[in-house]
C-alpha cells in the first residue's frame, strides 16, 4: 500500500523435534499420530546388523501398525533406488515414511517419498521449488550427527548417468517429525563420528557467513561451531554419551540454520566430488573448508573473525587477523583428525579439476555463497587443496 515502509520478510522451517536418549521408542506412537496404518520403513544393512532396526519394528508393533521394510540403499544414494523404493510404495499402498539412518536412507527416503506422491522421474526435480504437490508424513531418526536431513529443505540424489549429486531443496521435503536419540551415535565407528561432525561443522560455518543468513540462523550456526569444537575429540577419545549428545545437539543446531540460510562453495564442491568420485561426503570438508574460507574472506571479514573466536576462544586484533587464524587452527584441527587432507587423496588425476569445476557451478549451493565464484575461482580453490 501507498506510504507502507519495505518490510524485511524472514521465514524459519523445521519439522517437530523430540530429543534424549531413548527417544526411538516414540516412533511408532508418531507414525499413528500421523495417520499411519501400513508404514514404509527406510534403513540399511549397517544399522540392520547393530539392532536399530528390529528396535525401530518393535515400535510400530507396539502401536498395531504393518510395515514394508526397504534396505536398497547405499552411500550417496543413487536415482535407481529412488525410483525402485518409490515403486515399491505404491504397490505396498504404504502411507506414512519412516527413515532410520544417516544421510544416505534419510535422503533416499525423501526422494521416495518425493517421487511416489508426485510422478515423474527423480530428475524432474533438481533445483529449487520444483515440487507441486504434499509429501506423505515423513518421520525421520538420524543414526549420525552430521547430515541433518532429519530437520532440512534438502535431498541429495546421484544422477549415475551424469555422474552429479542432483541437489533438490524445497520446504516440501522438511520432514513431520525428527527423532534424534543420541544412542544411536554408541555404535558408530570412529571415521562415521568424524565425518558426520565434520559435516556438521561445515554447515554451520557456511550457512553463518550465507548471502541469506538470518539472525535466527546466526545463533545456530556459531552455537554448532562451539559445542563440534569442544566435544568431537572427546568423543572420539572416550564415546562419553555426554559428548555423544552434545555432538547431537551441534548437528540439530547446524541442520536448523542451513536449512533456511543455505550453504556455499565448499559444499558444491563436495557434491560435484561424491557425484564423480562417490566419496564419503563428510571426509570432503577438512580437503576443501579452509581454501573456500580463505577465498571467502574478503565478502565476510567480521563473520569469519566471529569464527575465529569460537575456534580459538580468544580475541585478536585486527579482525581479519582473526579470521586467518581461526582458518589456520581449523586446518590444523582436521590434520589432527588424521583423515583426508589434500584433494590429491581423492581426485586421481589433476586434468579432472576443470571438469569437477564446471560441474560444481550448477548446483544451488553456490546461489548463496558469500562471494560469487567462476569456475576458474573454483579451479583455484581446488589447486589450493591439491
Amino acid at each position: 500500500m501507498k506510504g507502507e515502509c519495505a518490510v524485511e520478510l524472514r521465514k524459519f522451517s523445521i519439522p517437530e523435534i523430540i530429543f534424549g536418549q531413548g527417544s526411538l521408542r516414540y516412533a511408532g506412537r508418531c507414525a499413528r499420530r500421523l495417520g499411519a496404518e501400513k508404514v514404509f520403513v527406510v534403513s540399511d544393512p549397517g544399522l540392520e546388523y547393530v539392532g536399530w532396526v528390529d528396535r525401530l519394528t518393535e515400535t510400530l508393533a507396539e502401536e498395531k501398525l504393518r510395515w514394508v521394510y526397504f534396505n536398497d540403499i547405499v552411500s550417496n544414494p543413487r536415482d535407481f533406488q529412488v525410483e525402485r523404493g518409490a515403486a515399491i510404495y505404491k504397490e505396498e499402498e504404504a502411507d506414512v515414511v519412516i527413515a532410520l539412518g544417516g544421510g544416505s536412507p534419510m535422503d533416499a527416503a525423501k526422494g521416495i517419498a518425493l517421487v511416489a506422491s508426485n510422478g515423474g522421474s527423480i530428475h524432474d526435480y533438481e533445483g529449487a521449488n520444483r515440487i507441486q504437490r504434499p509429501l506423505p508424513p515423513m518421520v525421520f531418526i538420524p543414526s549420525t550427527a552430521g547430515s541433518g536431513s532429519d530437520l532440512t529443505q534438502f535431498c541429495i540424489i546421484t544422477d549415475v548417468r551424469r555422474k552429479v549429486k542432483m541437489s533438490i531443496i524445497s520446504r516440501s521435503l522438511v520432514p513431520n517429525i525428527s527423532i534424534i536419540d543420541p544412542l544411536l551415535l554408541q555404535t558408530k565407528t570412529k571415521n562415521l563420528i568424524i565425518a558426520s561432525g565434520i559435516d556438521a561443522l561445515a554447515h554451520a560455518i557456511e550457512s553463518y557467513v550465507s548471502k541469506i543468513a538470518t539472525p535466527f540462523t546466526e545463533l545456530q550456526s556459531l552455537q554448532a561451531i562451539r559445542l563440534i569444537f569442544e566435544h568431537l575429540e572427546a568423543a572420539l577419545e572416550t564415546r562419553s554419551l555426554d559428548c555423544l549428545q552434545q555432538l547431537s545437539t551441534a548437528s540439530t543446531a547446524a541442520a536448523m540454520a542451513f536449512s533456511n540460510a543455505g550453504l556455499g562453495a565448499d559444499h558444491a564442491l563436495a557434491h560435484s566430488l561424491g557425484g564423480m568420485f562417490d566419496t564419503l561426503h563428510g571426509l570432503v570438508h577438512p580437503v576443501l573448508l579452509p581454501p573456500v574460507m580463505r577465498f571467502n574472506l574478503r565478502e565476510c571479514v567480521e563473520k569469519m573473525a566471529n569464527i575465529g573466536e569460537v575456534i580459538l576462544n580468544k580475541k585478536i586484533r585486527p579482525r581479519e587477523a582473526m579470521a586467518l587464524a581461526g582458518i589456520e587452527k581449523l586446518s590444523e584441527y582436521c590434520e589432527s583428525l588424521q583423515v583426508n587432507n589434500h584433494l590429491r587423496e581423492i581426485v586421481d588425476d589433476p586434468c579432472r579439476l576443470p571438469e569437477l569445476c564446471k560441474m560444481a557451478l550448477n548446483d544451488a549451493c553456490l546461489l548463496t555463497n558469500p562471494r560469487a565464484a567462476s569456475a576458474e575461482d573454483l579451479l583455484r580453490i581446488c589447486e589450493e587443496a591439491w
